[in-house]
């Protein structure tokens, strides 16, 4: 950075500069700068089925839901040698962590909690609620010890309100750079609205951004508003108090912000490349210290935005954010590491952002789809999300194909509602177009799932609903009380859930999957965490503590005080004493998954079928001739059918799972399918 001129010289400043992650990621830039270090490794092309053969089963922690033992922190906890032990009997190859460093915002020198679980950060130390680096780095270690890696998190669209934040409020040198804010001449303040009593910011409505763009300020409207609330976010755009700055002038500012008013959205595009200084500091960080191997890219299809003419500003989709992509992901590759996308847009801009980005995206395309086909019985749109995939060149191989995450179940179906509203489509025998599949989904959705129907599970704003799988699957079994389930209940539960887990891991890439699936969480009753849900963000629901190893049987919450969820599957301990459990059988599944490496297979046809509960994937095994075939039933019935294959005509057929021969295909080059309900296959064919 360059030489800070006198005014850096008043105490606060430098307070702020001491704890700027601007600063430091100045300072780590230099460790590497004209190293051969950074020459050693391919970086120009994403390489999905490398980052898949280092760790494909992946196990993704939530910080504030880890329960630990009395007095120990939640890195020594995801450190613990027992644990990792588990995870090894188990399959498990990485652990993804979460967001861990420090988040939140910042009022004087008193830092403020996180408004939206730590994906605010403000910081590149380990948040002392998680811990400390040491035991950071010991956890990787020790997962390195049991032939697994860690899967960190950068976040390059936002910060917190932190010190760059306050910073750049103060227009100190080029901290303004870092963000998308704009400083309102004083004889245009009477367009901002007064900010309430205790608050740093006030959201603007849409029609003061109308004039805002129509004076040149910003950009405008943008095409979606996430987490819209109203009375709330009701724009994506907030504007700040009058700020004095460091040459004593006092100014207000209106920024943008995506997700939520204290996370401020970074200027990838800015003469001073403040933002992309900071976020590659970041990466410099998690994997040149702390030990990561892989880095999660959260929110990174928001990093470019540009004003219209007419209509919404571009926001999504834009090529700004395809080219920043590429150089973290690239300097990632050049440190010896792997990306991957949390990207929840459309196929198409999944796809482009993949060229050279992120190497692993996760696998937005189908989630919704799968959870659409447990919830009707019917696979059709699931089908036509997969064929979707491959018409956009997605190899399977390069997703992360996971059970339940931190958010909520997604139902922005987002391909339908921008670039593809009026294109169409054909589903259940009749024609639509985009926009009219898109609400005709998402509503028969919510009513399964939500309401009278399901009143464990909540809506979430427009983006979908917040529940657990465990919850998802009694809605769709149309269970409504979860709190008196029969063993039958449970047991039906846990065949579906096993079903859902087979469909994600009997498949190229990665399978990743939670704390909260693997112990059978339940969402937490919405009075546990109503102060949680004060602003509207339901998912609080869905992310109850849990214990994987009974570190603190006698524990009500975890040390971040979420309410421990209600658990149908019990520790992993317990569990693996059972061969009938989750986790056990979870275990012989990724057993045969690993045997034969169909992580690293080749998705070769998704055949036509009569059963409309059938969905049949075909997969050419790598290193061997053999062809292996996953069948699932999504239905409760039930089903029997001869499933024609194209890219086989003759063959043995073993069950993979069993090891059993059970014969010939037929003479027609057909497979004898017998699935009971909500049960799956896997088929081994040696021509």
């Amino acid at each position: 950075m360059s030489t800070r001129p006198q005014e850096a010289m008043d105490p606060d400043v430098d307070w702020l500069l001491q704890h700027s992650m601007l600063r430091q990621a100045g300072e780590l830039a230099t460790r590497y700068s004209g190293r051969g270090a950074l020459w050693r490794h391919p970086y120009a092309q994403a390489r999905p089925r490398a980052a898949a053969s280092l760790a494909s089963v992946w196990f993704t922690a939530y910080p504030p839901a880890i329960i630990t033992r009395e007095g120990e922190s939640v890195l020594r906890t995801l450190g613990d040698e027992a644990l990792w032990a588990t995870f090894q009997a188990i399959g498990i190859q990485a652990l993804h962590t979460g967001p861990m460093k420090q988040a939140g915002g910042l009022r004087g020198r008193e830092f403020t909690p996180t408004v939206d679980g730590h994906f605010d950060r403000i910081g590149l130390a380990i948040d002392p609620v998680f811990g400390t680096q040491e035991e950071f780095i010991a956890m990787a270690q020790t997962a390195q010890a049991h032939g697994a890696v860690i899967v960190d998190d950068i976040i390059p669209g936002h910060t917190g309100k932190g010190p760059d934040f306050r910073l750049a409020e103060r227009r100190y040198q080029d901290y303004p750079g870092l963000y998308h804010m704009v400083e309102i001449e004083p004889a245009d303040w009477a367009l901002l609205p007064p900010v309430p009593a205790g608050r740093d910011s006030v959201n603007l409505r849409p029609e003061t951004v109308d004039r805002l763009q129509e004076r040149g300020y910003i950009v405008g409207r943008l095409p979606r508003v996430i987490f819209y609330e109203p009375g709330v976010k009701e724009t994506n755009w907030s504007a700040t108090d009058v700020v004095r700055g460091v040459d004593g002038v006092e100014r207000r500012w209106v920024y943008l912000h995506y997700f939520k008013e204290g996370q401020p959205t970074l200027n990838w595009l800015d003469p001073s490349f403040a933002a992309p200084r900071l976020v590659l500091g970041d990466a410099l960080h998690s994997l040149g210290v702390l030990g990561a191997s892989m880095l999660r890219l959260d929110a990174n299809g928001f990093l470019g935005i540009e004003r219209r003419p007419d209509g919404p500003a571009w926001s999504e989709g834009h090529p700004l954010s395809i080219i920043a992509n590429q150089l973290i992901a690239g300097l990632v590759r050049k440190m010896g590491g792997f990306t991957f996308q949390e990207l929840n847009l459309t196929v198409d801009d999944i796809a482009a952002m993949s060229q050279g980005g992120a190497d692993l995206s996760y696998d937005f395309i189908t989630r919704p789809a799968y959870h659409h086909a447990l919830v009707t019985g019917d696979i059709g749109f699931l089908r036509l999300m997969l064929h979707t995939m491959h018409q956009y060149a997605i190899d399977p191989a390069s997703l992360i194909h996971a059970l339940q995450n931190h958010d909520e179940l997604t139902l922005e179906l987002v391909h339908f509602w921008t670039r593809h509203r009026d294109d169409r489509y054909t589903l259940q025998g009749r024609e639509w177009r985009g926009g009219e599949l898109r609400e005709a989904i998402r509503q028969e959705m919510y009513r399964r799932l939500t309401g009278e129907q399901a009143p464990y599970n909540l809506p979430f704003v427009t983006n979908g609903v917040a529940s657990t799988t465990a919850s998802v699957i009694a809605a769709a079994l149309g269970i409504r009380d979860l709190t008196r389930l029969t063993p039958a209940q449970q047991r039906q539960i846990q065949q579906a859930h096993l079903l859902l887990a087979m469909y994600n891991a009997f498949q190229p890439g990665v399978f990743a999957l939670s704390g909260w699936d693997l112990v059978g969480a339940l969402p937490l009753p919405r009075e546990a965490v109503a102060p949680l849900l004060a602003d509207g963000d339901t998912r609080w629901i869905n992310r109850g503590a849990y214990d994987l190893m009974d570190a603190n049987p006698g524990a009500i919450h975890s040390s971040a005080g979420l309410p421990k969820a209600p658990a149908l599957y019990g520790s992993l301990p317990e569990q693996l004493q059972r061969p009938d459990s989750f986790a056990s059988q979870l275990q012989r599944l990724l057993a045969v998954r690993q045997q034969y490496r169909l992580f690293a297979a080749r998705q070769v046809e998704i055949p036509e079928v009569q059963h409309p509960s059938l969905l049949v994937m075909v997969h050419e095994l790598p290193d061997d001739p053999a062809i292996q075939v996953t069948a699932l039933n999504f239905g409760s019935r039930p089903l029997e059918e001869a499933v024609p294959l194209a890219s086989v005509q003759a063959g043995e057929v073993t069950d993979m799972l069993s090891g059993q021969s059970i014969g010939q295909l037929d003479p027609q080059g057909r497979l004898p399918v017998r699935l009971g309900g909500y049960t799956g296959s896997s088929y081994l064919i040696r021509q």
